[in-house]
């Protein structure tokens, strides 16, 4: 089982631009068939607050985009697009697209960056969700997330083993994108895949700096500031091994987290 996460320089607010990027970076990877694809948040425009300027209505052209890719590659792919909430904001979203063009899952940013002003402009998510790749089960987050550990914490209740973090994190706060994320890792015995972008756009840099973690907090790859796509062999069965022979888990105090 192997993951793919496409670290690029998002063109702004140009979605046919960041679909042809993307379309290459993976065409040149050449993922394996089934393999899991992840890209950045809001991958197709950057991350704006112009949610009239960047919203998909209906499908069209984010979903078709994703849907094509998946089915071209017979992959599962996680990406970010921006649909409309149904009080009227915007809905900064994970989908998540199976080897046959569908949509299997759909997850809304929980913590709209408020510190950003996304909460003016976008709805916050209600709960994490989960999918199954190839009988693991994976959790997608956005950005933010990052950084409310009981999230992730309620995900691992609900039998996560994997989490795929999309994000649009900036170069000030790069060290804390990538502790962050091997602290995910290690506190619930879980694969972490973070994928950031590069370049900037009119009000923030972004360093990259993709990583895919192991459960024990290692790293299994990693991107510096360049265009690059990153992949790691995942491992179910050394994830069960491992949280069996160490299993930490187990000892969560049922008062503080439920399912």
């Amino acid at each position: 089982m192997k993951i793919f996460g496409i670290q690029f320089s998002i063109t702004w607010q140009d979605k046919p631009a960041n679909f042809t990027r993307v379309g290459d970076l993976v065409a040149e990877a050449g993922p394996p068939a089934g393999s899991l694809i992840v890209l950045p948040e809001m991958f197709a425009t950057g991350f704006s607050m112009e949610v009239d300027a960047v919203v998909d209505e209906g499908k069209e052209p984010t979903e078709v985009f994703l849907g094509s890719l998946a089915a071209r590659h017979g992959c599962f792919v996680i990406a970010g697009r921006v649909s409309r909430a149904e009080d009227g904001l915007g809905s900064n979203e994970a989908i998540v697209v199976g080897p046959d063009g569908r949509v299997i899952q759909r997850y809304r940013k929980m913590h709209p960056f408020s510190y950003g002003g996304e909460d003016e402009h976008y709805a916050a998510g209600r709960e994490p969700v989960l999918f199954e790749w190839h009988g693991m089960k994976v959790c997608p987050l956005v950005c933010y997330d990052l950084r409310f550990p009981e999230v992730f914490r309620t995900a691992v209740v609900r039998g996560a083993e994997c989490f795929a973090v999309i994000a649009n994190w900036p170069r000030a706060r790069q060290m804390h994108w990538e502790q962050l994320l091997k602290a995910r890792a290690i506190e619930n015995q879980a694969y972490v895949v973070g994928v950031n972008r590069v370049g900037s756009d009119p009000n923030v840099k972004y360093r990259g700096g993709s990583l895919i973690i192991d459960p024990r907090g290692e790293v299994l790859a990693g991107a510096g500031d360049e265009e690059v796509v990153l992949s790691a062999d995942i491992d179910p069965a050394a994830l069960d091994e491992y949280r069996q022979r160490f299993p930490a888990l187990r000892d969560i105090h049922p008062d503080f987290v439920r399912p």
